[in-house]
C-alpha cells in the first residue's frame, strides 16, 4: 500500500517541533539553580570569617636556673655600690670580649622595658646598696641592664670571699650555682662572693 507523503510532512514537522520544545525545557531546567540550594550557598559565603591577625604578644622576661646561666649570657658582672649618678665599679668579676670597664670606673644603669609584664614585679635599685650585678650592655647606648631585672641582682653583706650574696628576689632567683635545684626554685638563693667570683672564673 502507497504511502502519501504530502500527508504525512504535516505530521513529522509537528513531531518535530514537540521534541525541539521538549529538549529545551528540559535543558532550561537542568541550567536553572537549584532555589533552595542557592540561598544556603549564598549565606555561607556572606558570613564566612575574615582571617585577622594575631595582636602582638608583649614580650617576657628570659629566667635564669643558675650562677653560670647568668654569667655566660652577661656582658657585664660587677661588684659595686649604686650612687645617685649611676653605680660605682668596685670590682669586675667577669667582662665580655671587648668590654672596657674597669675597677673604680662608674657606669650608667638604665631601667628596663616598661612595657614588659613582669616589670611590675621588679624592685628598683637605690643610692647605698652594695650589690653584685649581671648586666647587659644596650646596643644603642652606653647603658648597662641588669639581666632579667631581679635575676641579675645580688645584694651583698659583708666583705671578702666570705660575704654573703643574696638574690633580691624570692621568685625571680637562680636556684643553684652550676645546676639547678628544683627544691630550691621559688625560695630565693644565698651563696658567697667567693662562688660568684669563682664561677664567673670559670666562663670563657
Amino acid at each position: 500500500m502507497a504511502v502519501d507523503l504530502r500527508r504525512t510532512r504535516p505530521l513529522w514537522a509537528t513531531a518535530a517541533a514537540v521534541l525541539a520544545v521538549a529538549a529545551l525545557s528540559a535543558c532550561g531546567s537542568a541550567g536553572a539553580a537549584d532555589p533552595i540550594a542557592a540561598p544556603a550557598t549564598s549565606s555561607a559565603a556572606a558570613v564566612a570569617p575574615t582571617a585577622a591577625a594575631p595582636p602582638p604578644i608583649k614580650g617576657k622576661l628570659r629566667g635564669y636556673g643558675t650562677v653560670r646561666q647568668l654569667s655566660e649570657t652577661a656582658d657585664l658582672v660587677v661588684r659595686g655600690e649604686v650612687e645617685a649618678a649611676g653605680f660605682r665599679v668596685d670590682e669586675v668579676l667577669r667582662a665580655a670580649t671587648g668590654s672596657s670597664v674597669r675597677n673604680g670606673e662608674r657606669i650608667t644603669l638604665a631601667s628596663l622595658d616598661g612595657g614588659v609584664p613582669d616589670m611590675a614585679h621588679m624592685s628598683k635599685l637605690e643610692t647605698g646598696q652594695v650589690v653584685v650585678l649581671y648586666l647587659a650592655q644596650d646596643p644603642a647606648a652606653s647603658a648597662f641592664r641588669t639581666l632579667s631585672g631581679d635575676f641579675g641582682v645580688f645584694d651583698v653583706t659583708g666583705s671578702g670571699d666570705d660575704a654573703v650574696a643574696a638574690s633580691r628576689s624570692q621568685a625571680m632567683a637562680v636556684s643553684g650555682l652550676l645546676a639547678e635545684d628544683p627544691a630550691a626554685s621559688g625560695h630565693g638563693f644565698r651563696t658567697t662572693l667567693g662562688q660568684l667570683r669563682a664561677v664567673a672564673a670559670q666562663v670563657k
